[in-house]
């Protein structure tokens, strides 16, 4: 075992574009001066999850869903051996994540299109309520994730969220990605900014 090169730099880019802009949001939620930060938090949330779609298709190996969206007998079987305190090693996601990776994808982009829809005042009073509860059910799901992360470093003995960083795990030599993929990264960071461009005209 040595460190190998495991996740990509979209997939990386992606992840603390969404943690930021997700907590960017959050802060912002009730604060009237603050809507435009709010809504382009929200923004930045529905176009990484919209570009993670397509590069869960398309991306390197630990990017692409079929390496980490398993059956319910899988999450079962992982968390029986995280409850063990001896949880199976994964190179990539393991499979409870990836499942909680799914939602949140998810989540996010309904959350941030119910949030522009109130914003432009296509609906009622259920549009917030329905926004509201989306954005805490995310939340909900966050916390779950943050706790997956620090019970699997912990457990592991492997900085989960460094990895996240640098794109470095434990993991056999043929067992890498050949590229970090960096024109995809800036591909995500133009599409983002045009985005938050269109959210802000």
């Amino acid at each position: 075992m040595q460190k190998i090169l495991v996740w990509d730099w979209p997939v990386r880019l992606g992840h603390w574009l969404m943690v930021g802009g997700f907590i960017l949001a959050w802060l912002t939620s009730e604060s009237e001066s603050l809507r435009l930060v709010h809504v382009l938090s929200g923004g930045v949330v529905v176009a990484v999850a919209l570009f993670r779609l397509p590069w869960g298709f398309i991306g390197s190996r630990y990017a692409r869903f079929v390496d980490f969206v398993r059956g319910p007998g899988s999450v079962v079987d992982y968390l029986r051996s995280l409850i063990r305190l001896d949880p199976d090693h994964h190179t990539g996601h393991n499979p409870a994540g990836g499942w909680a990776i799914v939602l949140l994808l998810g989540l996010g982009i309904a959350t941030g299109l119910v949030g522009w829809a109130m914003y432009n005042e296509l609906g009622g009073d259920w549009l917030e309520e329905l926004h509201e509860g989306l954005a805490a059910t995310m939340l909900t799901v966050v916390f779950i994730h943050v706790a997956g992360v620090i019970s699997g470093s912990l457990l592991h003995g492997e900085n989960l969220v460094r990895a996240m960083i640098t794109g470095h795990k434990q993991g056999s030599p043929d067992a890498a990605i050949a590229s970090a993929r960096p024109l995809a990264a800036i591909i995500l960071i133009a599409w983002v900014g045009v985005a938050a461009w269109w959210l802000a005209s």
